[in-house]
């Protein structure tokens, strides 16, 4: 017998909004200015960086293949903690400027899950701070009490593709991965969640258009909204043109 959809469980950036190119990475581009340094994420680049996990990670990266002869004044680890600080603080301007909206149907689909009583969990490796940040300044302050988990950043050793936050935030909701959804928009992210037995619907962007989505329960261009429905990708949608408590439901029993 399948068992009760009882959670969704969300990833954030790129999926909750199209924050990855207009967001993190101006913010990226404007700490690494503030502190002096030639360094530039274009769009092409950025794209190669978001197949690593974790700003910091991000960066440490970067340094690696694209400056490996750079010398931290101070030691790299703190080096790059204090400027992934700056860039934190820089996003979190964005997002309280307005520039960074939610996605088609994302608002929706969160007050409407919430008031249908399923949980709601985010599972990201961004930093906490941003996803509050983020549900802040586009659902109101309130919305950050809609999510009985958020499990974000550092919290667990390894980052996606690895399932190591997906397994914490079942953990922490008391649930099994049977009783969820999850929602992501990278490859990355699927094997994340497969990995933790956890069924995926996948709501593309332009940076993850592309990848490899076997596997997934169904993958969308967005969650669409009633007269602006979603396109779909793969899967099979029985008629629907967006993504609701209902659709859900019969999607999970589905699989």
């Amino acid at each position: 017998m399948q068992a009760e959809l009882k959670a969704l469980i969300f990833d954030v950036d790129g999926t909750l909004a199209d924050n990855e190119r207009d967001g993190h990475r101006v913010a990226f581009n404007r700490a690494f200015a503030e502190a002096g340094l030639d360094w530039d994420w274009d769009v092409p680049t950025y794209d190669i960086l978001l197949g690593v996990f974790g700003g910091k990670e991000r960066i440490h990266y970067f340094i690696k293949r694209y400056r490996p002869v750079f010398a931290a004044p101070a030691g790299l680890d703190a080096f790059v903690r204090n400027l992934h600080r700056r860039k934190t603080e820089h996003y979190v301007n964005l997002l309280k400027s307005g520039a960074i909206p939610l996605r088609p149907g994302v608002a929706r689909l969160l007050s409407e899950a919430h008031a249908a009583g399923l949980k709601l969990a985010v599972a990201s490796t961004t930093t906490p701070e941003n996803v509050t940040a983020l549900l802040t300044a586009t659902l109101g302050e309130r919305s950050v009490a809609w999510f009985e988990v958020i499990a974000a950043g550092d919290v667990v050793p390894h980052k996606k593709p690895a399932p190591d936050i997906f397994r914490h935030a079942l953990d922490r909701l008391g649930l099994a991965a049977a009783e969820c959804l999850a929602i992501e928009d990278s490859e990355s992210g699927l094997a994340a969640a497969k990995a933790a037995g956890l069924a995926t619907v996948i709501t593309v962007n332009a940076a993850t258009r592309q990848h490899d989505f076997t596997g997934a329960a169904i993958v969308l261009s967005d969650l669409g909204e009633p007269g602006q429905g979603f396109e779909v990708l793969a899967g099979e949608a029985a008629g629907a043109t967006y993504v609701d408590v209902a659709f859900l439901r019969r999607l999970h029993a589905g699989q």
